[in-house]
């Protein structure tokens, strides 16, 4: 029996049919032939027109940022004909990341208008090309930070997608390489996409609580997996928003003793709940000073620069804070302490296509999955400036399926 689905495995066709039931149909049809060849065919064409119909260009409603200020408003966008190796995915729930909100406000450079941004979504297969493997329709799959890569470089061999030498294609806001224009992220209805740049996501598990898993699980799973976090280890997390909650989760499941410093203190009791051991305001300096040299690994997912020498501090020796969130200037560092203890302040974003589809099977297999609070696609704008105003608790999912 399959423990995902509770049925008896099956063998499939390359066109994702059963072959227990093709076999079963076959023998029927051997018998019937001469009676039924007139309707059997004509079914068979009426589904080839249907399956024709669902990888064709189409016309897609998505919602749109036009400009920094964050109105997003409907907005229809093409989305491409599948070819042979493409999976067309109806999308049901698409997160928000605070990613999102520096893109259209054009904090990482200016931003291509009108902006779909998402690249934490997940939704059902609804057509397949030819050539597809990987999924059937009616199967789960979720889409993440990007969409494309050269495949052959030595980061794309590598298994690091993102680093590909030849331009990474992010999910949105990038050039479109097989389209032409930019790319168009989650918060829309469909996305078509390369095989290999969707992910399997396993039946019967929280489908929301797993859109942030594209972005924010991998963001913060991939350090674990880097500097190989132990169980038992102790594990700081900086800041316990949408990327930190998931940092406290996905390391607990690991069996590290995990110490979460925050700076809202309704958070104290949440952090504890999600597992974490101790958890501190970073305005206690008292107890921030009693961290000193304690910790094998720390993580800050904070959004902003900030002085970060406190917390380098509570390092020991040869270890490590690695930043996942401040994409901008670094500040605070000293130089003559972190050599004096031999410290290490390091830079990560996602991971690849193989990394991902681990931090998804991780979480199937612990009961991770993020805590969110469900919007409507009416409420993108007013839940974007909830993020940034720190009230988000702590992801907010976007259900497609009430549009």
């Amino acid at each position: 029996m399959c423990d995902a689905c509770n049925t008896s495995p099956e063998l499939l066709t390359r066109d994702g049919e059963s072959r227990r039931g093709f076999l079963t149909a076959g023998a029927a049809a051997a018998v019937a032939a001469p009676l039924a060849a007139t309707g059997f065919v004509g079914a068979a064409r009426a589904q080839d027109a249907q399956d024709a119909n669902a990888l064709a260009e189409s016309q897609v409603q998505s919602w749109a940022a036009f400009d920094t200020d964050g109105s997003f408003a409907p907005h229809t966008i093409t989305r491409r004909a599948a070819g042979p190796k493409d999976v067309v995915v109806e999308i049901m729930y698409s997160s928000i990341c605070h990613s999102d909100i520096h893109t259209y406000k054009g904090d990482w450079g200016p931003a291509v208008y009108p902006l779909v941004p998402g690249h934490e979504m997940v939704g059902r297969v609804v057509a397949v090309g030819s050539d597809v493997i990987k999924f059937r329709e009616g199967d789960f799959a979720g889409v993440g930070t990007m969409v494309d890569s050269c495949g052959e470089c030595a980061n794309c061999l590598a298994d690091r997608e993102q680093n590909c030498l030849n331009g990474t294609t992010f999910t949105y806001g990038s050039e479109d390489k097989i389209s032409g224009g930019v790319t168009y992220g989650g918060y829309s209805k469909k996305i078509v996409v390369k095989e290999e740049f969707a992910l399997r996501i396993p039946p019967g598990v929280d489908l929301a609580g797993f859109a942030p898993l594209l972005c924010a699980g991998i963001t913060t799973f991939s350090p674990i997996n880097h500097w190989d976090l132990k169980p038992g280890q102790r594990y700081g997390v900086i800041g316990m928003g949408g990327l930190g909650h998931l940092a406290v989760k996905l390391a607990v499941a690991k069996g590290a003793e995990v110490v979460v410093f925050t700076t809202s203190e309704d958070k104290i009791a949440d952090a504890k709940e999600f597992g974490a051991t101790e958890a501190y305001l970073w305005s206690d300096e008292e107890a921030l000073a009693q961290q000193a040299m304690s910790f094998d690994l720390m993580i800050s997912t904070v959004p902003v620069a900030y002085d970060m020498q406190s917390f380098l501090n509570m390092l020991k020796l040869d270890k490590t804070l690695v930043n996942v969130g401040a994409l901008f200037e670094v500040q605070g560092a000293q130089g003559m302490m972190m050599a004096f203890n031999r410290q290490s302040l390091a830079g990560s974003m996602t991971g690849g296509i193989a990394e991902t589809q681990a931090v998804i099977d991780f979480a199937a297999d612990h009961g991770v999955a993020a805590t969110y609070e469900m919007i409507t696609p009416d409420q993108i704008g007013e839940a974007c400036q909830k993020v940034v105003n720190k009230e988000a608790r702590y992801r907010y999912v976007i259900d497609m399926t009430a549009a």
